[in-house]
């Protein structure tokens, strides 16, 4: 893959591992058969949820803090979200409240991770994109706050896309980039983490050699072995980058990863969807702590949301990278790998099952000592679909994904993993 792409100093990372960031909104209808608790739990979730940031390619259509409604089904059809973590340290307390850790980021911040969740149309199937933070792409016009308009450029890296519109803004980028419209988003910070990884109680991940990072805050050491990481040491673990892989950010995505897919498979099999207090503590730490779209602040859109992701197996969930190559104009930044990206926007566009072909990652190995991992079960595969945009964006040209017999196989260049491998994160 050539030399290791390294990406500046910024160590600062805010992600939202859990690509079931509905299943964290899902807390209302699974607890809906809790009787009286489950009442108490969906009203004192749902008034916390904030005013919710409009989408600016939609029509002007604010979303509803309305109660949830009775006998809620899965939502029709597909569904695509995106979710951001910032990197801001404005109100984040403790060691990020000094003037060192203010100075860091500010304000809106970075959107140091981007991940778009796609469930299938027929909700059999979900792709999990990891988007680098470093990526050199083209950025539409953005609308702001205050009525005026950032003008489109040719060259933006996708980090600061966040500060530049908001939450608006990265997603109409995404869907340049993609060809797929976003009709869902949602923020988090570093708090955020911090909170949710407390409700579920911590995450076991596997460490294939030890990782020491003292750049992240608190310091990272772990040795190698089986690691049960909670709080913030779960957001230093998932912030690392000096410490594990080739020390660059693609690094840092694949490790984020097996966070990723451990925590998929704690939530499938190890009873948390049986713990209604668990369950509760989950959604009332997301509606806390995340900036929704205006789309999503409704909870029987979420809960509708959350039920699609119900029967979908771990095998079936795919965790990856968006392709990305060393830019020849700055080798500490990458832009799109076309082949690839082209690829994986189409199998995206078209509602298309992925399979993967390629590694973990340059931070991830297969768990030697874990059973092997069951293929993803067949199904059908949905009917394509055109691409949809927003009025300020352009669709990126796709071409045909390889179809399999369950979908998309993408070439070997892109990286990734389902819920069902069980990986390793190795150290720098």
């Amino acid at each position: 893959m050539g030399a290791p792409i390294r990406h500046g100093r910024l160590q600062r990372r805010s992600p939202w591992q859990t690509v079931r960031v509905a299943l964290v909104f899902s807390v209302s209808v699974l607890l809906v058969s809790g009787g009286t608790i489950a009442a108490v739990a969906t009203w004192d979730v749902a008034r916390s949820v904030k005013p919710g940031v409009h989408l600016a390619h939609l029509a002007d259509t604010p979303g509803s803090t309305a109660a949830l409604a009775v006998d809620v089904a899965a939502i029709s059809g597909g569904v695509d979200l995106l979710l951001t973590g910032t990197d801001t340290r404005s109100g984040q307390g403790g060691a990020f409240a000094t003037g060192a850790g203010l100075a860091g980021s500010s304000g809106a911040g970075n959107n140091d991770v981007t991940l778009l969740l796609h469930i299938s149309k027929n909700h059999q199937n979900v792709s999990v994109i990891s988007f680098p933070r470093d990526l050199m792409i083209p950025v539409p016009a953005c609308p702001q706050s205050d009525g005026s308009t950032a003008s489109a450029s040719s060259r933006v890296m996708l980090n600061a896309t966040l500060a530049r519109g908001g939450l608006s803004c990265v997603v109409l980028t995404i869907e340049k980039l993609t060809g797929v419209q976003i009709p869902f988003a949602a923020q988090i910070s570093f708090d955020g983490v911090t909170v949710m990884s407390n409700a579920i109680g911590g995450v076991t991940v596997c460490v294939a050699s030890p990782i020491d990072d003292l750049y992240t805050n608190p310091p990272l050491h772990l040795a190698a072995g089986q690691q049960s990481i909670v709080g913030d040491m779960a957001l230093s673990f998932l912030r690392s980058r000096h410490g594990v892989g080739d020390g660059s950010d693609l690094g840092r995505i694949s490790n984020q990863q097996v966070f990723m897919a451990a925590l998929a498979r704690k939530v499938e099999t190890g009873g948390v969807l049986g713990n209604p207090v668990m369950l509760y503590s989950l959604a009332k730490a997301a509606t806390d702590n995340m900036v929704l779209s205006d789309t999503l602040t409704n909870p029987t859109t979420q809960v509708q949301i959350a039920l699609a992701l119900k029967d979908t197996g771990l095998a079936n969930m795919v965790f990856l990278q968006y392709p990305a190559v060393a830019d020849p104009q700055d080798v500490n930044r990458v832009i799109p790998q076309k082949e690839g990206a082209a690829v994986v926007n189409a199998a995206l566009v078209a509602d298309q099952p992925i399979q993967l072909s390629g590694a973990p990652g340059r931070a991830a190995v297969l768990d030697k000592s874990a059973p092997a991992a069951p293929n993803p079960t067949p199904t059908s595969l949905s009917t394509p679909v055109p691409g949809k945009t927003g009025p300020a964006t352009t669709p990126t040209p796709v071409q045909a994904a390889t179809p399999g017999p369950g979908g998309a196989v993408l070439p070997t260049t892109v990286t990734g993993q389902t819920a069902a491998q069980q990986t390793c994160s190795k150290g720098n």
